[in-house]
C-alpha cells in the first residue's frame, strides 16, 4: 500500500520541479512511510511512498521495465497478479521483482490502456510511457483506492490525496454545487471535489494526458454488472449457498497473501464476523482481530465481538472510546481533505491506530451492505410499497401528523427517529423516497443556510442534490427496482462514503484495508442476482445469511442491525459543546462567508435545548468549519512525520 503523485507538463521543454515533486511526496508521506522513490524526466515527474507488504526488499517505486521505458507508481494490491505474471512471462517478458508492481508494467506492455480491465484488486495506477510520450491513470473498479487530479491548460497533476496537488500551489476555491451536495450527504460524491479544479478520477476509469497534444480523456474501463434477465430459480438457493460460500474462501485466501502479518478489524455484525471465520480456516496461526466500543451500552457492540473471538480463538484485542472526544476529533479531521461528516470515521480512526501497534494489513468487512442488501433503507423501500397503497388522506396527513407529534429521542435508533425519515419518504417514489432516507438537509433547509450575500453569484448553478442520483439511477435500467437502488448506492455511497473513510482513517496510522467482499468475484455473483435473494420480506442479506449458518455462531446471526457509529447527539450537547461553540460562533461563520450565523445558532440552541435532534447537521457543519480553517483560511501545510507521531486517541481498556 502507498501513496502515488506526479505531475506533467504539456510544454515538453519545461522540466518538473523535483522539490515540488519532494513537497508533493511528503504531503502524503503517511500512507507509505517503508521507503520514497521518484521518477523524473522532463516534463514528467512521478512520485511514490511506499508501506511495504509484498516483495519487501524489491518493491521499490517508481519501478519501469527492462528498458525503461514505462515507468509506474501505484498504490494498491492486485489479487490476480501471479496469475498474470505466468501469462507475461508465457509471452516472453522477463521479472526483475516479485510484486504486482512490476506485473502491471508488463501487462500494460501487452494491453496499452486497456489494461486494467484484466487487474482483480484494489488500485490507483499511474503509468508514464517514454515512448509514446503518454501519462495514463486509472482506478479500480469499485474505488477502493483514491485517486485525485487537476487537469489544467499547461498541466496535470495527481495524487492518492488532495493533499498532494495543493503543493503545486493552485488556487482554493470551494465548489459550491459540491458543498451543496455535502450539506445533504455528510460527504462530497465524485467526480468534484470540496475545491474548484480538483476531481475525483471516477471507479472504473482510465484517464490519459498526452504530452503530444496536451489532451486528457477520460473513459470507464469496468461496468457494473446487470441482473440476470431470467431469474434463478428458488429450487437452486441451496446450490448458490455454497457457490457464494466457496468464493468468499477463495477470496479471502487471496487477499490475506502478504509478507507481513495479516489481522483483520471484527466489529460483530455479519460481514466482519464471516471474514474473521474465513481467515481462521486459511491461516495456522490465531487470527489477530481488533475492536473498539464505548461505555454506552446501546452503542457498544463488544460481546458481539467476543462472542466470534472466542468461537475462532483469535488473538483479539480491543477498547474503549472515552467521551474526550475533542482531541480524537481534532486528529481524525487532519486527515481529511475535504469536510467528511460520516461520524463512523471516529471509531475507524481509533481501531485502525489499535490495529497499527500490532500488524501492517487488515482485512474488514466493508461493502458487505451494499454487495449483500444489508441497509435498513432496503427495508424502508419495501415497506413504502405497502405504504404507498394506503388511502392518501392517511398517508400524507393522517400518519405524518402523528409521527410529528412523537416526543424526540437522542437514544440510538430510537422509534420517533426511524418512524420520522420513514414517512417523510414514504409516500414519493422509489428514487426520490431512497434518497430521502440518506439526505440529511434538504433543499429548503440548505438555502436557509446559505449567507444570501454571498450565494447569489451561484445560484445558477445550484440544482438538487437529488438529480445526481437520478443520473445514476437512470444509467442502470432494470426491472428490478431494489437492484437500481443498490446500484446507486455502490456507485455513490460505498465510494464516497464508506471506502473514502476506511482508507483515510487506516492510511493515517500507515495501515493497509483490504476489503474482501468487495473482490469483483464476490460483486460480480451478487449483482447477477434478482434482489430477492438480497432482501427477501424484511429479511436483509437473505442469500449470505442462509448461507453463513454454517460457518458462524447462532447469536451473530440472529442479532440486531447495529452500525459502527457513535454517540453523537449526546456528544454534541456535552464533550463537543465548547468544540462546536468555537468552530461554529458567529465570527467565525462570518470570516467563512457561507453560512448565515442565525440560522445556525437557531439550530444549536434546539439541539442543546432538546428540542429536535439536529446533530448529524450540526457535526456536518463542524467539519466543514474545521476543513475552512486549515484549507482556505490557512496554508493547510502537509503533515510532517513528527507532527504525525505527536497524534493519539484517548482511549482505555
Amino acid at each position: 500500500m502507498c501513496g502515488i503523485c506526479g505531475k506533467l507538463y504539456f510544454d515538453s521543454e519545461r522540466p518538473a520541479e523535483p522539490d515540488i515533486l519532494a513537497e508533493m511526496c511528503a504531503a502524503i508521506w503517511h500512507r507509505g512511510p517503508d521507503d520514497t522513490g521518484s521518477y523524473i524526466r522532463g516534463p514528467v515527474a512521478l512520485g511514490s511512498t511506499r508501506l511495504s507488504i509484498i516483495d519487501v526488499a524489491g518493491g521499490h517505486m517508481p519501478l519501469s521495465n527492462e528498458d525503461g521505458t514505462v515507468w509506474i507508481a501505484y498504490n494498491g494490491e492486485v489479487y490476480n497478479f501471479q496469475e498474470l505474471r505466468s501469462r507475461l512471462e508465457a509471452s516472453g517478458h522477463r521479472f526483475r521483482t516479485n510484486s504486482d508492481t512490476e506485473t502491471i508494467v508488463h501487462l500494460y506492455e501487452e494491453e496499452g490502456e486497456d489494461f486494467a480491465r484484466h487487474l482483480n484488486g484494489m488500485f490507483a495506477v499511474a503509468l508514464w510511457d517514454e515512448r509514446k510520450k503518454v501519462l495514463t491513470l486509472a482506478r479500480d473498479p469499485l474505488g477502493i483506492k483514491p485517486l485525485f487530479y487537476a487537469a489544467m491548460p499547461d498541466r496535470l497533476l495527481f495524487g492518492s490525496e488532495i493533499k498532494a496537488i495543493l503543493c503545486d500551489g493552485i488556487e482554493r476555491q470551494v465548489d459550491r454545487v459540491a458543498l451543496h451536495d455535502y450539506l445533504s450527504l455528510n460527504y462530497v460524491p465524485g467526480p468534484r471535489t470540496i475545491l474548484k479544479g480538483i476531481r475525483k478520477l471516477q471507479p472504473g476509469h482510465v484517464l490519459v494526458a498526452s504530452l503530444k497534444d496536451g489532451q486528457v480523456r477520460v473513459r470507464p474501463f469496468w461496468k457494473f454488472p446487470s441482473t440476470d434477465a431470467v431469474a434463478a430459480p428458488r429450487q437452486r438457493l441451496a446450490g448458490l449457498e455454497e457457490e457464494l460460500l466457496e468464493t468468499l474462501r477463495t477470496v479471502v485466501r487471496d487477499t490475506m497473501i502478504s509478507d507481513v502479518p495479516v489481522g483483520a478489524f471484527l466489529s460483530g455484525g455479519l460481514d466482519s464476523s464471516l471474514v474473521v471465520a474465513l481467515m481462521s480456516e486459511v491461516t495456522r496461526q490465531p487470527v489477530k482481530t481488533f475492536s473498539v466500543g464505548f461505555k454506552e451500552r446501546s452503542y457498544n457492540e463488544l460481546p458481539y465481538a467476543r462472542i466470534v473471538a472466542d468461537t475462532f480463538q483469535t488473538d483479539h484485542h480491543e477498547l474503549i472510546l472515552e467521551p474526550h472526544a475533542e482531541e480524537m476529533v481534532h486528529a481524525m479531521a487532519e486527515f481529511f481533505d475535504e469536510p467528511f461528516a460520516d461520524n463512523s470515521a471516529l471509531p475507524v480512526f481509533a481501531v485502525s491506530k489499535l490495529a497499527a501497534e500490532h500488524v501492517k494489513v487488515v482485512l474488514s468487512g466493508d461493502g458487505g451492505d451494499e454487495v449483500f442488501g444489508g441497509y435498513n433503507t432496503y427495508q424502508a423501500d419495501r415497506l413504502a410499497t405497502l405504504y404507498r397503497r394506503l388511502p392518501r388522506l392517511i398517508s400524507t396527513r393522517l400518519i405524518p401528523g402523528i409521527v410529528r407529534s412523537l416526543p424526540t429521542s437522542f437514544a440510538k435508533g430510537s422509534i420517533d427517529f426511524r418512524l420520522k425519515r420513514f414517512v417523510s419518504g414514504a409516500a414519493l417514489d422509489p428514487l426520490p423516497a431512497h434518497y430521502s432516507w440518506k439526505a440529511y438537509l434538504d433543499e429548503e433547509m440548505k438555502m436557509a443556510l446559505y449567507n444570501r450575500e454571498s450565494l447569489d453569484g451561484d445560484l445558477q448553478e445550484l440544482r438538487p442534490t437529488l438529480s445526481l442520483f437520478e443520473e445514476c439511477y437512470g444509467g442502470h435500467p432494470t426491472s428490478d427496482v431494489l437492484n437500481r437502488l443498490i446500484y446507486v448506492d455502490n456507485q455513490i455511497q460505498l465510494v464516497d462514503d464508506m471506502l473514502a473513510k476506511v482508507d483515510r482513517m487506516s492510511m493515517a496510522h500507515s495501515l493497509e484495508v483490504r476489503v474482501p467482499l468487495l473482490d469483483q468475484r464476490i460483486v460480480n455473483f451478487m449483482a447477477r442476482l434478482p434482489s430477492h435473494y438480497k432482501v427477501r420480506g424484511l429479511t436483509l442479506k437473505y442469500l449470505v445469511k442462509r448461507m453463513a449458518k454454517k460457518v458462524l455462531p447462532s447469536q451473530i446471526l440472529h442479532r440486531r442491525k447495529g452500525g459502527f457509529s457513535i454517540p453523537l447527539a449526546d456528544w454534541v450537547s456535552t464533550d463537543l459543546r465548547d468544540m462546536v461553540r468555537d468552530h461554529l460562533s458567529p465570527e467565525v461563520l462570518k470570516a467563512q462567508g457561507l453560512f448565515d450565523p442565525a440560522v445556525v445558532q437557531t439550530m444549536l440552541d434546539a439541539h442543546w435545548r432538546r428540542e429536535q435532534d439536529f446533530s448529524r447537521s450540526i457535526w456536518t457543519l463542524l467539519m466543514f468549519s474545521m476543513w475552512s480553517e486549515r484549507y482556505l483560511l490557512s496554508d493547510a501545510p502537509p503533515l510532517s512525520p513528527a507532527r504525525r507521531e505527536t497524534m493519539s486517541v484517548r482511549c482505555a481498556g
